[in-house]
């Protein structure tokens, strides 16, 4: 860590470069004798990927930044928010810190938290920035989390770890057995030191693999931030034995998505289908990653158009996880009379069409945009079906 990058001069020349051309300020270098010009633009180059997502950084004055790949696997303050929110008590254990960021939000909710990672640049510079920061309750250990879960040698009330997934070479791994530390196991570690722990892990791991894998899993919450999914945050409680309930959220600017089901529950769900009514509904990403497509028919009453379909709908407009539409018009699936709608351009979804939405596009010259939503779907009679819509805000 080069403290000389917090001098005042120097930290106006990152801000008023922000936006500029990185490669340019290289080859043209920098006013500056102390301090060169690939750390500078490393600094505008990690503090620019702050804008968005970590913006509580990116506003406070002399924050140090990390390398940009440090910005790029960090949570984002949205999600660290939302976990935050799930953990209170006295004190929490971070094994895997990183650049800080969910630390930082868990200490909002936690009296003593203690931050370990074993980078002693980053724990430096995270240390550091806590203090520009202003925050007084993290503790922050330069070593590695299992280990210093043994000598510290207490109980937590929560255990939060994010493990690695990138292998020796620096490739992207996503399996519990192939991400650092292997979580398989120290499981039983963890649940020795806290009652409670959360995993966060890559939204691409398979729930039920997953499962069979982790023990005492209360809770799987399905993270999504503007119907991406982000992560999946795997809930432990020491001696749990009850069922796992799933929680999606679709994390957005406002009204947030909850939907929530018991993981067991799904296949003993009761379905109910119908042919399109007057509203047609498309689950958000973190439902659609939970597989809870029998759930979402029975427990928010609303009828499912094909059991491959994963689209719903109703008669009266419902509150929804995910988009909802109008439905305007109903079409057989032939190009002569969806020819005859002069549709030139608008927004389409396949959902069980044997066709892609670029084939479709290509196939009947439907430039993408506008304000009709058209669904290319099969309904419960197995017939290939388009449904038009306009979006209900």
């Amino acid at each position: 860590m080069k403290k000389d990058i917090l001098n005042t001069k120097i930290q106006e020349f990152i801000n008023d470069n922000i936006n500029s051309d990185t490669t340019k300020l290289l080859l043209k270098g920098v006013p500056f004798k102390n301090v060169g010009s690939k750390l500078i633009v490393e600094q505008i180059e990690a503090k620019k990927r702050c804008l968005k997502k970590l913006p509580t950084w990116f506003n406070t004055q002399n924050i140090y930044f990390p390398n940009k790949l440090n910005i790029e696997q960090t949570s984002s303050e949205t999600t660290a928010n939302y976990k935050a929110n799930l953990v209170s008590g006295q004190s929490l254990i971070d094994l895997t810190g990183g650049f800080g960021v969910d630390t930082f939000h868990f200490s909002k909710q936690v009296e003593n938290v203690t931050h370990c990672e074993i980078n002693s640049e980053l724990s430096n510079i995270v240390q550091y920035n806590y203090e520009a920061l202003k925050i007084s309750n993290v503790k922050c250990l330069n070593q590695n989390g299992i280990e210093a879960l043994k000598q510290i040698d207490q109980q937590f009330d929560w255990i939060y770890i994010d493990p690695s997934r990138r292998d020796d070479l620096k490739n992207k791994v996503f399996l519990l057995a192939d991400c650092e530390p292997n979580i398989k196991t120290f499981q039983e570690l963890f649940l020795k030191y806290s009652k409670n722990v959360m995993i966060k892990t890559s939204p691409l791991l398979d729930l039920t693999a997953t499962l069979s894998d982790l023990q005492h899993v209360k809770e799987i919450h399905i993270v999504a931030s503007n119907n991406e999914v982000k992560e999946l945050l795997w809930i432990l409680e020491r001696d749990y034995k009850g069922e796992t309930i799933i929680k999606t959220v679709n994390l957005k600017h406002v009204n947030p998505q909850f939907f929530e089901y018991y993981f067991k529950e799904e296949s003993k769900a009761n379905v109910t289908y119908s042919m399109p009514l007057s509203y047609l509904y498309e689950p958000n990403s973190a439902v659609l990653k939970s597989g809870g497509f029998n759930s979402v028919s029975e427990l928010i009453k609303i009828y499912k158009l094909h059991q491959h379909s994963h689209l719903y709908t109703s008669q009266e407009l419902l509150e929804f996880p995910g988009r909802r539409f109008k439905i305007e018009r109903i079409l057989p699936y032939n190009k002569k009379i969806i020819a005859k709608e002069n549709i030139s351009k608008a927004n389409i979804t396949t959902r069980n069409f044997p066709l892609s939405v670029s084939e479709i596009r290509k196939k009947l010259k439907i430039k993408d945009g506008g304000q009709s939503y058209l669904f290319f779907t099969t309904d419960i009679n197995d017939n290939k079906s388009v449904i038009i819509c306009s979006k209900v805000l």
